[in-house]
């Protein structure tokens, strides 16, 4: 069976699967300024919430990092959700930069 576009970027690439779990736990983790965010955002949506207070604009963190089994599953060519699919780029492309290398497009990987 061919490898998958995923598995074949990540081996040109030599990029560890073990590494991309660990980005993407940093990346993704919930912190207390993605909390606050969400706080703006839930009380801009109560009623007889003041229309002229400013609007949270900023998008929190999902708090949902990869997973050991999505990753399997990028890596054999299973299906995968938009949303997990936009975790593993954003792990590899953070992996890259750290190699100094240009950060690619979802299009490349999937």
């Amino acid at each position: 069976m061919a490898e998958s576009k995923f598995a074949q970027f990540i081996t040109a690439k030599k990029i560890d699967p073990r590494r991309i779990l660990s980005a993407s736990r940093n990346l993704e983790k919930f912190r207390p300024e993605d909390r606050a965010i969400k706080l703006k955002k839930r009380q801009g949506k109560v009623e007889g919430a003041d229309a002229a207070a400013p609007k949270e604009t900023r998008k929190s963190r999902s708090g949902r990092p990869v997973t050991d089994r999505t990753l399997t599953a990028a890596i054999k060519g299973a299906k995968l959700s938009g949303p997990a699919k936009t975790r593993l780029l954003r792990a590899v492309n953070h992996l890259l930069e750290q190699k100094k290398q240009g950060q690619v497009e979802l299009k490349v990987l999937f």
